[in-house]
């Protein structure tokens, strides 16, 4: 109704104005019979309001449609009434609902063009790095170490782009299935066996109970506690030499803790640490962070159903934990 008022304001102005000339000009000319006059402006109003009360009953919907935001693309090509602005409406909108569907189409074959290059060209970096390492073998201390050392960090890096990449069609990479996270963790530490004597922080892992298993999709898993368990060591080196990982059951759900001594993390900072590309003061002193890393985390466990906590003091250390809701912990069941 407000947008029929809106769109006939001018021409509600413009009948009024004329309905006072009108009598303006009979009154000026001398004319003194109300009753006539004043009947005669009665029913000019009165045939007026019958105009606009047609228009209004007979475009309703079209009015209702135009005020009532669209929820989806398919109500783009709803018809209304048979009006030659409804029509014009619905033509303009389907070539405007093509068009937007074309660019679609082209975007989503380049982010796929994109996304093959990357994984194919991250598979390719990986073998080069695999014959450094082989070489650097048969090269002397400390030569042959900083050598593996920075392969290593190369192949982090890599890691991190390729499911940066994949991030885009996780729902299409998903195999949900049984998960011993102990087992799991351990595979972990055996990748970072390096890591860890690089940076002279440990690992030492308490379980509550053995057996604890979730459903999940282990790659991405292994992904996300690959992460905590390396930020951990990160900032813990030259502070504390050793790190806790916990498994346990808090109310029906399985938890995984890893808990630091490092740095911490400054209070104002805590809010933003999932945020994409965010550094904040540690990663200014750490020039290696590249900020994607716990957003990284954040997204994949958000997709998969799992929740994810953090406390953590300044100077005193951090505990990330990822929690595994009891439909999900298959421990007990």
């Amino acid at each position: 109704m407000k947008l029929f008022i809106k769109d006939h304001q001018l021409l509600i102005g413009f009948q009024v104005g004329q309905f006072g000339l009108i009598i303006l000009i009979l009154w000026l000319d001398g004319y003194r019979d109300f009753q006539t006059l004043f009947y005669a402006i009665f029913l000019g109003f009165f045939l007026f309001s019958c105009y606009l009360v047609y228009c209004y009953m007979t475009r309703r919907a079209f009015y209702k449609r135009l005020e009532k935001p669209m929820e989806s693309l398919d109500e783009s090509l709803q018809k209304t009434e048979q009006i030659p602005i409804a029509e014009a409406l619905e033509k303009l909108l389907k070539s405007q609902y093509r068009i937007y569907e074309r660019r679609i189409g082209e975007t989503e074959a380049q982010k796929e063009e994109h996304m093959t290059f990357i994984d194919r060209w991250v598979h390719q970096m990986k073998t080069p790095l695999s014959v450094i390492e082989l070489t650097a073998q048969d090269l002397d201390e400390p030569e042959s170490s900083n050598i593996r050392e920075e392969t290593e960090r190369i192949k982090t890096g890599l890691s991190t782009v390729l499911y940066m990449a994949r991030l885009r069609t996780i729902e299409e990479d998903f195999r949900i299935k049984p998960v011993a996270l102990e087992d799991l963790i351990q595979e972990v530490n055996r990748e970072n066996k390096r890591f860890f004597i690089r940076n002279e922080v440990y690992p030492k892992l308490e379980t509550e109970r053995a057996g604890i298993s979730v459903e999940t999709d282990q790659k991405w898993l292994m992904f996300i506690i690959t992460q905590l368990i390396q930020n951990a060591v990160k900032y813990s080196a030259g502070i504390s030499r050793q790190m806790e990982i916990s498994l346990y059951e808090r109310d029906g759900s399985a938890i995984f803790e890893v808990t630091d001594s490092g740095v911490g993390i400054p209070e104002e900072d805590q809010k933003r640490i999932f945020s994409a590309f965010y550094t904040g003061e540690n990663g200014r002193k750490y020039r290696e962070s590249t900020g994607m890393g716990l957003f990284l985390v954040k997204e994949v466990a958000d997709y998969l159903g799992h929740g994810i906590e953090m406390e953590s003091t300044v100077g005193k250390g951090t505990t990330f934990r990822i929690l595994f809701s009891p439909a999900q912990n298959i421990t007990t069941m």
